[in-house]
Parts: C-alpha cells; sequence; structure tokens
C-alpha cells in the first residue's frame, strides 16, 4: 500500500514540475502571472480532536503562483508547510474529552489546478474589483505518522508517510492595489488515508480506532497576497 501512495506521491511532483514549466514558458511569452503568498492556520478532520469543520489552530505558511489564462480561470500551483495539531481536549465531545489523546507533526503539500472565478477578473482596467473563485487539482502531501502506543495508551510518532488529496477551496479576491491582489480562502483536503491522526496505522491493524471507514481530511484557511506582473495578456480559447 505504502509503494502504491508513493508511487502517486511521485506523479504528483511530475505534475507540480510539469506546471512550473508551463509558468516559465508564458513568462517567456510575456503572459500575466501572480506570484506571493499564503499564510493561515490549519486543522485536521478526523477522530481525534476537536470536530469543528473549519478550526485554524496552527500556522501554515507557503507560496501560490498563477497564469491568468482568461478573465475566469488560472492555473495554480503552490506549496505549503504546516504544523498538525490535535487534542482531543478541545473536543465538544465528552468521549474525546475523557480519552485525550494529542498528535502534534508537520506536514508538507505541493498542489497543482484550476482556479475558476465565478465572473470576470481583469486586472488591467485600474478599478477595485472583488471577485468570488473556487480552486481544485490534486495535491500531493508528506506527514509525520502516529499509531497508538498500547502500553501508554497514547499516540507515539511513527514512520513519515506520504499521500494524495483532491482539495476543494473556495475564496473571494480584491486587487487592493494596480498590482496587489488581496485574497480570503479556506478550502478540504479529501484524502485517501484515514491515519493523519493516528486512528488507522496500517501496520498496526489491533490497534485502530474510531471510524475506520471514512478517510480523513485536513483544511487550510487564511489570506492570500500575490503580486501580479506581465503585459495585459491576449487570452487564447482554453
Amino acid at each position: 500500500m505504502r509503494i502504491v501512495i508513493f508511487a502517486r506521491f511521485k506523479i504528483s511532483m511530475r505534475l507540480l514540475l510539469l506546471v512550473s514549466f508551463l509558468f516559465c514558458f508564458a513568462f517567456a511569452k510575456a503572459q500575466t502571472y501572480e506570484v506571493g503568498l499564503f499564510a493561515g492556520g490549519s486543522n485536521i478532520i478526523g477522530d481525534v480532536g476537536s470536530t469543528q469543520f473549519i478550526d485554524p489552530v496552527d500556522l501554515t505558511v507557503g507560496g501560490i503562483f498563477k497564469w491568468n489564462r482568461s478573465d475566469r480561470h488560472s492555473f495554480r500551483a503552490s506549496l505549503i508547510f504546516s504544523n498538525m495539531v490535535g487534542d482531543d481536549n478541545d473536543s465538544d465531545d465528552i468521549s474525546r474529552d475523557l480519552r485525550g489523546y494529542k498528535y502534534n507533526y508537520n506536514l508538507i503539500e505541493a498542489s497543482v489546478g484550476i482556479e475558476y472565478n465565478f465572473w470576470e477578473w481583469e486586472l488591467y482596467t485600474g478599478k477595485p474589483q472583488i471577485v468570488p473563485y473556487i480552486y481544485t487539482g490534486i495535491t500531493g502531501f508528506q506527514y509525520e505518522g502516529f499509531r497508538l502506543d498500547q502500553a501508554s495508551n497514547q499516540l507515539v510518532e511513527d514512520d513519515t508517510d506520504r499521500g494524495l488529496a483532491i482539495p476543494f477551496i473556495l475564496g473571494v479576491k480584491y486587487n487592493i492595489a494596480p498590482k496587489l491582489v488581496l485574497g480570503l480562502e479556506a478550502g478540504v483536503r479529501y484524502t485517501f488515508t484515514d491515519n493523519l491522526d493516528g486512528s488507522n496505522n496500517e501496520d498496526f491493524e489491533n490497534v485502530r480506532f474510531g471510524n475506520i471507514n471514512n478517510n480523513d481530511w485536513y483544511v487550510f484557511s487564511g489570506v492570500t497576497l500575490t503580486y501580479a506582473f506581465g503585459r495585459k495578456p491576449c487570452y487564447c480559447n482554453f
């Protein structure tokens, strides 16, 4: 299973490199780019910790690149680092609170995909614009695995693991200056693993707990600040 996950992760990295190449080609043709930062918080929707769907409890930072292919869509790539924290004592579920499991580890995410604007996004009109958007694509991530230790009845660190996820991001952006764009977004990532919280380590089946029939999700929510550059593009029909 880990071989399959690693192979999928390598494929996602190749996709990221391909999109990066496309960005470089676009720059050579003086197409419109946006480059900037993401900062916010993270949380996991799983079997340990808070039961809130959006609960940004720890720092998440990264970089974002966009190639505006039309006034309605952009190709987008990002690389994001996050500290993932979960603590049963933060849950409203009394059974979790009494159990007292917790984890704290680092996760790195690389993602490529398409950002779609709900209406036209024209950076070169010189007018203020506010536009909602959605983003989806493919995400590869690496994280520090956990498992339940029977002796201590606590979660302990295990091997580093990798996985794939499908992102679903909803946001809104506003050009605060002619070439500066401020965005606010929240995005869930549906993963193909149930062990982001240490509840379903496949190498330790005898200590599984929680709902082992549902995969975990993780959420990044925060702000983006990007700088737009390049000549006013002549958009192609794709």
